[in-house]
């Protein structure tokens, strides 16, 4: 089924809008928003709005003209050198911090490993889209699932953006499958470990850091009018951490001291931020920071990202060396059900861990 658009017009009013159609005739067509564009979209349906885009320059600073930028950490000789490593745990201390967000360089992975994920992401995005509807799917139990927006249909306003998700943890696809992704999580193993360095406690790991870990490969087409909606709209993450490889297409931003700060595109770089897990579990000692991602008319963007999070049913609290007399717990304990039905419910734009706080 074809989606047309649904701009406003004479004969056309707010009251005979039918929005929950436009999701499901959307939805069914099973192509996503390639699809749209492979049709020959010209304008924004009206599913697509987002009502702040029209204020996407405030706050802003932009790459090129601010002294402000994201942390970058270089990973060089940190395994054979003690200074060079309590130099890193000290600068990732503080990323975490005050940022919530890094970027990493020299962090082992060959460059045209992951040059090669970004390639295949494109890949599949822009083969037919019969193909690709062989795989679009809203299960979240299945090990692969194409789709547009997890929660299209509980959010104000669609995301102009296709994803392919994998899960690949704990029971992961064999690795001849999926060897760039394989290769690609090899990283979580060091940062975990200059997570628990820089704040002297070993109960990352026992909280199950790694038990889970969603890959979500994800595709921005060009947009005929971007000032009209968001690739990604302002969220924070819903896991412990995030590892993010972008390519060299500008439009992610961070909210960092009340401004939009441009994330530049680093070949090879990986983009690191923490999830709304680990804030918790850190007792706010570590930021979970509200992120977004512009749509523009130029495309595609392509992005790789890793969500780790426990796959079991576990109970989150404020680690117990992080909590003193002078440092009391900021929250209370909480499942990841809980956790999750909450964050769906507060929709986009609103940090889940208000709910929690003591």
């Amino acid at each position: 089924m074809v989606v047309t658009s649904t701009h406003d017009s004479d004969a056309e009013t707010v009251s005979s809008y039918d929005r929950k159609s436009e999701l499901m005739a959307f939805d069914d067509s099973k192509a996503g928003v390639q699809g749209l564009v492979e049709n020959g979209v010209e304008k924004v349906p009206r599913m697509f709005y987002c009502e702040h885009s029209n204020d996407l320059s405030y706050g802003l600073v932009s790459a090129s003209n601010s002294k402000i930028s994201i942390p970058i950490i270089d990973l060089t000789g940190i395994h054979d050198d003690p200074t060079l490593r309590d130099g890193v745990v000290g600068k990732v201390r503080y990323a975490c911090e005050k940022w919530g967000f890094f970027q990493v360089i020299n962090h082992g992975i060959p460059t045209h490993v992951l040059d090669e994920m970004i390639k295949g992401t494109r890949m599949f995005h822009q083969q037919e889209a019969e193909v690709r509807k062989e795989y679009y799917s809203r299960d979240f139990s299945r090990k692969v699932a194409y789709l547009s927006n997890y929660t299209l249909y509980e959010d104000p306003s669609a995301d102009w953006r296709d994803t392919i998700a994998f899960s690949l943890a704990p029971d992961h696809p064999k690795a001849e499958d999926f060897p760039a992704v394989c290769r690609f999580v090899m990283i979580v193993i060091q940062l975990l470990t200059l997570f628990t360095l820089a704040h002297a406690t070993s109960s990352w790991d026992k909280k199950g850091c790694a038990e889970g870990l969603l890959l979500l490969c994800d595709y921005y087409p060009a947009c005929p009018e971007p000032a009209l909606t968001m690739g990604n709209k302002e969220h924070s993450d819903g896991d412990i951490m995030t590892i993010l490889l972008q390519d060299q297409m500008d439009g992610l931003q961070v909210l960092h001291d009340s401004q939009w700060i441009c994330v530049p595109p680093m070949h090879g770089a990986l983009v690191v931020n923490i999830g709304d897990l680990l804030q918790l579990m850190s007792n706010d000692k570590f930021i979970s920071v509200q992120h977004r991602v512009l749509a523009n008319d130029q495309g595609p963007r392509i992005s790789v990202a890793s969500f780790f999070r426990t796959a079991i049913p576990k109970v989150f609290g404020p680690i117990k060396e992080l909590v003193s007399e002078d440092h009391p717990p900021v929250y209370r304990e909480i499942s990841l059900k809980d956790y999750m039905a909450h964050r769906y419910a507060s929709g986009s734009g609103t940090s889940a861990l208000l709910h929690f706080k003591l």
